[in-house]
């Protein structure tokens, strides 16, 4: 059996995917990655909720206060971590410049200045946003947090985790409001294609 992939993400993004406030995320690669870029592993994937770098000054103000409710919520569990959504990637969307960026503004929890942080680092590399569908799983899966899951990168193998196909779990969205969502990122991107 295959390990389970999971996308390693700010904890206060992954609450948002799953609370159906927005449908992207924003990847540039970890500082280790191998490759120093980021790639789609999979298409699809656990989320890992990550409390390392997140703050709630670089989020905007309507979701600050999620950055201390997942840290509390982190703290309980001491040393294990839960993993509560799955999700598939519906499309990923690279951009290069800040203007298109902007255009997704209101879209993300990110604040404007630090999204074009991400954007900005590593040049060369394009920002990948992935459209994602998101899956709350119907139990929480609480798993032992290991050495080998911490540090700056994007992807993780999850060991001794369940089989996904036992896991029961619901779509955050009805297929209508994903569909509003996803076509609102897709008209945003739309005036910069030629």
């Amino acid at each position: 059996m295959d390990t389970p992939i999971a996308l390693r993400e700010w904890a206060v993004a992954v609450k948002a995917l799953e609370q159906g406030r927005q449908v992207i995320v924003l990847r540039k690669g970890g500082i280790a990655e191998e490759t120093k870029e980021f790639k789609l592993e999979s298409p699809k994937f656990f989320l890992f909720p990550s409390y390392e770098h997140q703050r709630p000054s670089l989020v905007k103000p309507e979701a600050s206060d999620m950055v201390s409710l997942t840290q509390s919520e982190a703290e309980k569990l001491s040393d294990q971590i839960g993993i509560t959504s799955y999700a598939e990637v519906i499309e990923d969307i690279e951009i290069n410049d800040v203007e298109t960026l902007q255009r997704l503004d209101k879209l993300h929890i990110w604040t404007e200045d630090y999204a074009e942080e991400r954007l900005k680092w590593k040049k060369t590399k394009p920002l990948h946003v992935l459209i994602l569908r998101v899956y709350k799983l119907e139990t929480p899966q609480i798993i032992p947090m290991r050495d080998s899951y911490g540090g700056c990168k994007s992807w993780l193998h999850l060991e001794n985790f369940e089989n996904i196909s036992s896991l029961p779990m619901k779509a955050v969205l009805s297929e209508q409001q994903f569909e509003q969502q996803t076509n609102t990122v897709r008209n945003q991107l739309k005036s910069r294609v030629k």
